[in-house]
């Protein structure tokens, strides 16, 4: 009988293997939660590609802004998604993750976002989600 690994587990092997982050909703005022997260990723040596529609051409943190995850060049090499946005929003950008990353193999909701059928979609694709928590907090727990 295989184990599956708990969610403690997940969270480090993610923050082992991940390099390139997609984050959808990536804010470029500095005092929005997202671009500190942002930030920290970088810091911590993680390329954060960001995904504001609003801001599309725009550079945040020395990143170009994609209007969308279909938009980001499959070379990219984008492994993790981490939303950002409404709970509401959270089906849609799942699917776009699902058609149009090759390399996805992460979801990642942020703290008070979760759509636990758009989870079960990525999870029978094999990518592992994780809801409702931050990496800005996680990532140091399992360094």
């Amino acid at each position: 009988m295989e184990m599956s690994m708990t969610e403690d587990e997940e969270i480090a092997r993610i923050a082992r293997e991940v390099r390139v982050i997609a984050m959808v909703g990536l804010s470029p005022n500095q005092e929005r939660p997202s671009w500190g997260v942002a930030r920290f990723l970088q810091a911590q040596g993680y390329r954060v590609i960001p995904v504001n529609p609003g801001h599309a051409g725009r550079v945040i943190l020395g990143e170009t802004v994609y209007p969308s995850l279909s938009a980001i060049p499959a070379d990219a090499g984008v492994q993790m998604v981490d939303i950002f946005r409404r709970s509401e929003a959270v089906g849609s950008i799942v699917d776009e993750a699902l058609a149009h990353l090759p390399r996805l193999s992460v979801i990642w909701t942020q703290l008070g976002v979760r759509d636990d059928a758009a989870a079960d979609r990525a999870r029978r694709a094999g990518v592992t989600v994780v809801q409702d928590r931050c990496p800005k907090i996680e990532f140091p727990r399992h360094a």
